[in-house]
């Protein structure tokens, strides 16, 4: 008697820990998930003032702006959804026009100079940075997450408890992505 009672309590404090742990986990990944955004804002709105600090210079590749500010409108649109596909298509995409503007910078050396530019351009970089590290985390949490549900006997009370698993962020599984050149595996010489 004394023994069940015992293995009883014993259920009780562990169904308890894993329920709490469990709210923990999808409570971080919603965080993680409005990190992203957060990140994403931060980065939109320094888009504006990068643009307002090198079109004077720039006038020529006026291109280049208008898909920074389609950039920005998508993030924006994103954050305030807090989808996460929506929030990784929005950074894809600006990612992919900041490169543009990085490459326009690296073979236009007077605007390199400009010490605005160069400050805003740090920002960005480090914005960048940031965004890539709450995605880690996303994708972290929600691994172990997954992990921690999909274990015996685990999975038991998640399917009492209609745990789930979560899909994170989704990435295409087919692509360029995926593949990498021969070109890409050499070590990279650096001439001064």
């Amino acid at each position: 008697m004394i023994f069940l009672l015992i293995f009883a309590v014993i259920l009780i404090f562990y169904v308890i820990f894993f329920y709490n742990k469990i709210i923990s986990f999808k409570n971080r990944i919603r965080a993680s998930i409005q990190e992203i955004g957060n990140q994403l804002k931060r980065q939109a709105n320094l888009i504006p003032n990068l643009e307002e600090s090198v079109k004077g210079y720039m006038k020529h590749e006026k291109a280049i702006f208008e898909d920074l500010t389609e950039a920005r409108k998508d993030i924006l649109e994103a954050t305030s959804t807090n989808d996460p596909q929506a929030l990784l298509n929005a950074e894809a995409k600006s990612r992919n026009t900041i490169g543009k503007f990085k490459a326009l910078m690296e073979n236009t050396p007077e605007i390199k100079a400009i010490s605005t530019v160069t400050q805003l351009m740090e920002e960005l970089r480090d914005t960048a940075d940031k965004i890539m590290y709450a995605r880690r985390v996303l994708i972290d949490l929600t691994a172990d997450y997954n992990i921690t549900i999909s274990k015996f006997p685990n999975n038991l009370l998640a399917k009492v408890f209609k745990f789930n698993l979560e899909k994170g962020l989704v990435t295409p599984e087919e692509g360029e992505h995926l593949e990498v050149s021969i070109e890409e595996t050499k070590t990279p010489k650096v001439e001064i």
